[in-house]
């Protein structure tokens, strides 16, 4: 059963915001790059592109700018499913040369390069870019980084689910084992605790899968921002998944009686620790 996210989609609606990449020394940026970033970054992708196009002219910005240009047509294919726009993403990332770009802005790049093929339903390779980024992503503030992580889980889960189902945990377990790290260092980290519950059921270990999401319900209180989403992706997921399939280990004549136990132990634990 593949289980529709909340998080996951807003993770998905929502971009990175974009910094002003640093430049060499006497070079200032051209007014209509910043000015493509700003319009970025709120939203307007339409004058984004219009801006980076000017500032495309600026031999010594055309990378950036282009890479500009690129990430705005994502965000217009997410909007409104339009192809033109995801080819037009992949055209100018194509025509970007890395060497040309500042850090940030190589980062940027990785980070839409994996989006391009994961909205090209590319889902493997995606996760490999992420991944990558991940580990270059040193100036990321803490929410634009557990956003990057479950960008990276989704496109491993989606890969997943194209396998063959003996071909699938393998992606689980690579997924258990960041989520893992990634709670040692913060417990309260939200896609960790929901893609730990996740990747334990994706290897066939419900019974983890259980334990996890309780223990994810309770973590959830260390941050509170996150915490109603987070909670509404894990309840989502025992109600719909873990219930049925921990009752299915049981011999037929008791996986009604199951059932309703451990639903009733699922709203116990809700109603103990609100």
């Amino acid at each position: 059963m593949v289980l529709t996210r909340t998080l996951t989609l807003r993770a998905l609606a929502l971009v990175l915001l974009w910094l002003s990449a640093a430049v060499p020394a006497g070079a200032a940026e051209p007014p209509a790059l910043a000015k493509a970033r700003t319009l970025y970054n709120t939203g307007n992708y339409e004058g984004a592109i219009d801006a980076a196009a000017v500032a495309r002219k600026v031999p010594q910005f055309a990378d950036a700018a282009a890479l500009v240009i690129a990430r705005a047509h994502l965000q217009q294919y997410r909007q409104r499913a339009e192809p033109a726009d995801l080819t037009a993403a992949r055209e100018a990332l194509g025509a970007v040369r890395p060497n040309a770009l500042g850090p940030r802005d190589q980062f940027d790049l990785l980070v839409g390069l994996g989006q391009s093929l994961f909205l090209g339903e590319i889902y493997g390779a995606a996760a490999e870019l992420f991944d990558t980024a991940l580990n270059r992503g040193t100036t990321l503030d803490a929410r634009d980084r557990l956003m990057l992580l479950d960008w990276w889980a989704t496109a491993l889960d989606r890969e997943a689910q194209t396998r063959p189902s003996d071909r699938r945990p393998a992606a689980y377990e690579r997924i258990a084992a960041r989520m893992e790290e990634e709670l040692r260092r913060d417990p309260g980290n939200a896609p960790a605790n929901y893609w730990l519950a996740v990747a334990a059921r994706g290897t066939g270990d419900v019974d983890r899968a259980w334990s996890a999401a309780i223990a994810a319900w309770i973590r959830s209180r260390l941050s509170p921002a996150s915490a109603d989403s987070l909670r509404a992706d894990l309840d989502r997921l025992v109600n719909q998944a873990l219930i049925a399939e921990r009752a299915r280990s049981r011999p037929a004549r008791e996986q009604a009686e199951a059932q309703t136990a451990f639903k009733a132990e699922w709203e116990l634990v809700k109603e103990q620790w609100k």
